[in-house]
Order: C-alpha cells, then structure tokens, then sequence
C-alpha cells in the first residue's frame, strides 16, 4: 500500500530541524527499500523549510501511521501536522526513476484537496515532468480525498496547471527539492 506523508513545519522550528537532520536522515534510511519520493518543502525565499514530504510503499495503514508519528522530528515537536494519505502510484515509479533534467526549471509539491467529486485521476497529457503523481486516498482506499503530484515547472502558477482548475475546494503549490542523504 503506498502512502503520502507530509509533516507540516511548525513556525519557528527551523534550528530544531537543522539540529534534527542526522537522526530524520537515519530514520528514513531504514525505509529506504519503501520510499518512493522524499524531499523538503520551501517557504518563497527559496530557503525557508516548511516540511518535510515522504511518499512510501507500506504493508497497511497502521504501519504508515507509526512511519508518519514515531519520525524523530515529530516526536521533538518540529511539525505542527501531518498530512497522512493512502496514495496511488499513477507512473508506477520512484523519483530516483525520474529521467527529466533535475537542474532545469523548479521543482514543487501540488496538492490538490478534494471537493467532493473525483478530479485527475487520469496522468495529465504533458506529463514528462511529473516526478510523483497519483490520487490521495481514504485509509481503505475506496474515498477520493485528492491529487498529489511531484514535478519540474519554471514556476509556481505553472506548476499549479498540473491540476484541473477548479474541481478542488483548495490547491496548494509549495518550492520542494531532491530529498535524502547529499
């Protein structure tokens, strides 16, 4: 089962997280085999850490929720949520797969919350420069809840084009990056 993890920064945790790195980067090594996507999210100035997004494949949802809360970060206080999902691997890949240029253009996180009805549950047609994409799911997966995608745009409203205008109650664009050990 994959699942779509996005911890949250809470304001002002950011020394937390520096001091944080090594203990988060050794959690997450020990998902290695599992993960699908990582990497941070950015405020506007590019530097900024506003969380911390893990895609991964799980054996159920008691497994995801335990891999989300017992993350060492969480555990300090560095987050002030986390975002949990059931999520499908609509390109059937892992970013590490991703064959687009990594140095052209910018790279972002797009959510897309739902409304009430389904929305993209097909790949959009120019979707070169998806790096992750799929729906986000209710705990037994039978419940749109929203789209997640992963991709390299020039900028933030292009990014957001990735998604349906106007089929969401509420679309998120955050700055995301490569995660994982340098």
């Amino acid at each position: 089962m994959e699942f779509f993890c996005y911890h949250r920064d809470r304001r002002g945790s950011m020394h937390l997280r520096h001091e944080l790195v090594e203990e988060h980067w050794s959690y997450m090594d020990r998902y290695a085999a599992e993960m699908i996507a990582r990497g941070p999210t950015f405020a506007d100035d590019g530097e900024t850490l506003t969380g911390s997004v893990h895609i991964v494949d799980l054996p159920d949802p008691a497994t995801a929720r335990a891999f989300a809360f017992d993350e060492p970060g969480y555990q300090a206080g560095a987050y002030r949520d986390v975002m949990l999902r059931r999520w499908h691997n609509s390109l059937g890949r892992t970013m590490w797969e991703f064959t687009g240029d990594r140095t052209e253009g910018g790279h972002y996180l797009v959510l897309g919350l739902g409304a009430g009805h389904t929305a993209d549950r097909d790949l959009p047609p120019d979707h070169h420069a998806l790096i992750a994409y799929g729906p986000l799911l209710s705990d037994d997966g039978g419940t749109w809840l929203g789209t997640a995608a992963l991709l390299q745009a020039p900028d933030p409203q292009t990014a957001r084009t990735v998604l349906t205008p106007d089929l969401y109650a509420d679309v998120e664009v955050h700055a995301w990056t490569f995660g994982g050990r340098r």
